[in-house]
């Protein structure tokens, strides 16, 4: 059974889950926001999280003056395949490091062998 949680409590789980990424890894984090959405893009309905952007081992000189790179946690997917509070805190958390690690080039692969599927 899924989890009913407010946009505003989600937003908070997200937050908190960027709260525990390390200094030393958030201050590298460049030219990049997080945004809560309800839903992802209709063709791809389960989609939990998404990155947007050219990751930081594709950047060259000539990265300048370009929109920032988005990250996208996806609320209602989420709480569907969640039955309770700590099991959305816990995929928050997943979904929020996996996206982080595709900004810093890190691909799918890397992260399901990190656990971070």
């Amino acid at each position: 059974m899924a989890i009913d949680l407010s946009t505003e409590r989600f937003e908070e789980l997200v937050a908190l889950a960027l709260d525990e990424i390390p200094p030393e890894l958030a201050a590298l984090i460049d030219n990049c926001v997080i945004l809560v959405e309800d839903d992802p893009p209709p063709d791809e309905p389960d989609l939990l999280g998404l990155y947007d952007g050219i990751p930081l081992t594709e950047r060259g000189t000539d990265y300048a003056g370009v929109l920032p790179d988005r990250i996208f946690i996806y609320r209602r997917p989420t709480l569907a395949i969640c039955d309770t509070l700590d099991d959305v805190v816990e995929e928050v958390h997943i979904t929020v490091v996996h996206e982080i690690a595709h900004h810093f080039g890190i691909d799918d692969d890397r992260l399901h062998a990190l656990g971070y599927a």
